[in-house]
């Protein structure tokens, strides 16, 4: 067994890899696991979100990030479009109706 052919999943390898393959505006990637890579909570925003229902958009997120989520335990997507970040980094209470 050996570990060094497995890259290590971290919130910026998860970060990168969300830019890239969906053009994402803004990624915000927390690691939920105390730093053991294995539960990961994001916020990703994309205008590939445009128009698409929230599995539509989970199931784009889970395609670009295929071979990481494999080897987590817990991943938690949150996906907005320009316009819904837009709205809901603008409204104090956070709320921003989304």
């Amino acid at each position: 067994m050996s570990s060094s052919s497995t890259p290590a999943i971290t919130p910026d390898s998860l970060k990168a890899t969300l830019v890239q393959k969906l053009d994402a505006s803004h990624v915000a990637v927390e690691d939920l696991s105390g730093g053991c890579g294995q539960a990961f909570h994001a916020t990703i925003v994309s205008p590939q979100f445009t128009k698409k229902t929230t599995l539509a958009r989970h199931r784009l997120v889970n395609g670009a990030l295929k071979e990481e989520i494999a080897l987590i335990h817990a991943w938690t997507p949150r996906c907005f479009t320009e316009e819904e970040w837009k709205k809901k980094t603008e409204d104090p209470s956070g709320a921003g109706g989304v």
